[in-house]
């Protein structure tokens, strides 16, 4: 499917041309008048190379506690193939669109009668899928947000659709089911192919192969089961946890299955025979999200013990642990350059991090959920709006609009050919400015 309108296609953000090169760090932080973003440059070395001696640090996010991404518990997230578009969904019965890396707010999508639960974006990044615990699926148009096919009406929650998960040659989705089912849909005709049964209890996560022709689901009947694509044959079921599996994802090479768990464990397994290769044992609480890098060398995992974890692969050491979430870290999503993690959690908030090294970037935030202290600035870019912190640069190429949102004066940075200036009581007038970034 494609986009409704050219003119929506996102705004473009580049990315450092060398691997080498830092990226900018946004830290939201508090001023005599109020909270602003500043930049600074990363310090510290990138982790240790492999089968070097690996040091566990501890990385923390300095974000003001007032600002958040959702109204309501962040339940999940997903990233376009090209690692331009984020979406992220919540108990506040929204999906909200953001631009990477930086993090504009650009899009929310609304008219949801139940929380949002799982979201995955077609290989091409032209449809967004989104299920809810009242059982619905629909699809929507990237980056417009305009709504396109319902695959299944809303009936009940005990009919939630648990997880979501895109096959990588865009014919196949995939949805864990609350009825202990996982079903098969085309895509992106979305007629319902197969109805797997097999758990005992409710699937809690789906993934796909990178070949397309493997599944994993995970469930609180403890297990993991692989299923052949697009048959849906029950393969093997996976048994080694002790608790509900909350969270699967493969390695890029399919060769590798990761598993989260309320044992607080994350198990790593051997395909396509299954193995139990390696158990990792260092959070406190649940493991209800996983992702596994690009390149297959790095895991993350996010915990109920309000922390997301480093680990490097194969090995399965621990390279660091990210603090900055104050609740429980529901879902991490990773770039498919494999130098970007998002998180999001129970805390309201959405967060930003560099890889490989784990330090923050950015904390996105909705500026209609955060008080008048802290300021806003919106920009145009080919007819669509975006919104950032106050102090934030935007695109080459992009206007600055005389709208500072909320509170007052609110300049513009970097790129702009303007600034939005309020100098008087209800007005707002752009000037020329030269090119000046926060300290």
């Amino acid at each position: 499917m494609k986009a409704e309108n050219p003119k929506d296609r996102l705004s473009e953000v580049n990315l450092p041309e060398r691997p080498d090169e830092k990226p900018e760090v946004y830290a939201i932080q508090r001023q005599e008048s109020g909270w602003r973003l500043s930049r600074r440059d990363l310090a510290g070395a990138a982790v240790a190379a492999a089968g070097a001696a690996a040091v566990t640090t501890q990385a923390q996010v300095t974000c003001s506690d007032k600002v958040f991404a959702h109204s309501d518990l962040v339940t999940a997230l997903a990233i376009s193939s090209n690692g331009r578009l984020l979406a992220s969904a919540g108990n506040d019965k929204k999906i909200r669109l953001w631009t990477l890396p930086d993090g504009a707010h650009f899009k929310t999508l609304e008219g949801f009668s139940s929380q949002v639960l799982a979201l995955a974006i077609s290989p091409d990044g032209s449809t967004l899928a989104s299920a809810t615990g009242d059982g619905a699926i629909k699809l929507w148009s990237l980056p417009g947000g305009k709504a396109l096919k319902t695959l299944q009406e809303s009936r009940s929650s005990s009919y939630a659709m648990n997880a979501l998960a895109m096959s990588g040659d865009g014919r196949l989705l995939a949805a864990g089911n609350q009825d202990k089912t996982v079903s098969l849909y085309s895509f992106p005709e979305g007629s319902l192919l197969e109805t797997l049964q097999g758990h005992t209890a409710k699937v809690n996560a789906v993934a796909i192969g990178p070949d397309s022709e493997l599944l994993a689901s995970s469930s609180d009947d403890k297990t993991i089961k692989l299923w052949s694509l697009p048959d849906g044959n029950l393969l093997k079921t996976l048994e080694g946890h002790s608790a509900n599996v909350r969270a699967v994802a493969f390695g890029p090479g399919g060769e590798l299955l990761a598993s989260g768990s309320d044992d607080r464990t994350v198990k790593l397994w051997s395909l396509p025979g299954g193995e139990l290769l390696k158990t990792l044992q260092d959070h406190g609480n649940y493991v209800g999200a996983v992702a596994i890098t690009s390149d297959g060398r790095s895991l993350i995992s996010g915990s109920d013990d309000d922390t997301i974890k480093l680990w490097s692969l194969p090995d399965g050491k621990l390279l660091k642990t990210i603090l900055g979430h104050s609740a429980d870290v529901n879902t991490v999503a990773v770039t498919a350059d494999g130098r970007l993690l998002v998180s999001g959690g129970d805390d309201k908030t959405i967060k930003l991090w560099t890889l490989p090294d784990g330090q923050s970037k950015a904390c996105l935030v909705d500026l209609t959920l955060v008080p008048s202290d802290i300021r806003g600035i919106q920009y145009t870019q080919d007819g669509v709006t975006y919104t950032l912190p106050c102090g934030s640069p935007i695109p080459a190429g992009a206007v600055c609009v005389c709208n500072c949102v909320p509170g007052t004066y609110c300049p513009c940075v970097a790129h702009s050919t303007c600034t939005c200036q309020s100098d008087r009581p209800g007005g707002c007038i752009c000037v020329p400015v030269h090119y000046w970034y926060p300290n």
